[in-house]
């Protein structure tokens, strides 16, 4: 098969086409640049998770006296009595038992207090607040971060204990929503690459009815169906593979101009660990391969229906 008539022939389909070939391409760029988008956020949100993790505390928040005075009103968890210091020594001896537990901070209504000020002494509320309301706490950071709800399990409802509370619920509500943005843009991406299949067969469908004639020349002179369709193959390879670059153009503006530079977000929320070039490299093969691979198969399956001489 010579290359030169496998070319010429691809120029004269893309030129026949030039509109829908346009459409395939936009099509193309747009639902890959979501898949590539919809991976990079998976591995944001693992990021996130890694790291958030590894940062947070499970609180257990001790009774006082004036957690046991309303306890007729408010929790039933404190209604034996301030926590007795056997008590807090029993909870600490059984929270560094654990192999799960790393660390065992101690936090005492004073110190609650001071660090209550520093972060709510500009409201209202923090002028009537008085240290001895202030519960003492465990702050507890454990090895596997994941399996908080150990401690949770562990230590809730025990004598001297009013609550514990795991930050990580808070983290697992924030990544619950991030997955269901990644859903829906998964979503959204499947509804394109849809609408992009049925561009690239309807392109194959025109592109073959424009030249059945030639199809129908070359089959009588004994051309063989794989050397017929190699052109339009290739047209619809070569649409995707643009469509490709594009999409790979479009995730790296994104990571340089949102998260680098530009919009950068990077400095400004300091607080959150951004994903790197690394992993937006990593995608870029993939992309181009699903490009190329996906209108081919799509113009192949469509030229054994549509393409009869």
């Amino acid at each position: 098969m010579r290359a030169q008539f496998v070319m010429s022939e691809i120029g004269v389909g893309l030129r026949r086409n030039l509109t829908m070939t346009f459409a395939v391409i936009i099509s193309v760029a747009l639902s890959l640049a979501l898949f590539g988008g919809s991976l990079l956020m998976r591995d944001q949100v693992s990021q996130m998770k890694g790291y958030w993790y590894d940062k947070v505390n499970v609180s257990i928040y001790l009774c006082n006296k004036s957690d046991a005075e309303n306890s007729e009103t408010g929790s039933k968890a404190c209604a034996k009595g301030a926590v007795t210091p056997e008590q807090k020594q029993q909870i600490e001896t059984d929270l560094k038992k654990m192999d799960l537990v790393q660390t065992v901070h101690y936090e005492s209504a004073d110190e609650a207090y001071k660090h209550y000020k520093e972060r709510f002494g500009h409201t209202a509320l923090a002028s009537v607040v008085t240290p001895d309301q202030m519960p003492e706490s465990f702050r507890v950071k454990l090895e596997q971060p994941e399996k908080y709800q150990v401690i949770t399990t562990a230590f809730a409802g025990r004598d001297g204990v009013q609550s514990v509370e795991d930050q990580h619920r808070e983290l697992d509500n924030l990544f619950q929503m991030l997955n269901y943005l990644n859903w829906a843009a998964l979503g959204i991406m499947l509804i394109m690459l849809i609408v992009a299949l049925l561009l690239i067969v309807n392109t194959v469908r025109v592109s073959a009815f424009s030249r059945r004639r030639e199809t129908g020349i070359m089959r009588l002179v004994g051309a063989s169906s794989f050397y017929i369709q190699v052109p339009f193959i290739m047209e619809a390879a070569f649409a995707g593979l643009i469509g490709a670059v594009f999409a790979c153009l479009m995730l790296g503006a994104g990571q340089y101009f949102v998260i680098d530079h530009g919009a950068a977000l990077r400095a400004k929320m300091e607080l959150i660990n951004f994903i790197g070039w690394d992993s937006v490299l990593t995608k870029l093969p993939l992309v181009l391969a699903i490009g190329v691979l996906m209108p081919s198969l799509a113009a192949f399956l469509a030229l054994r229906k549509y393409l009869k001489v």
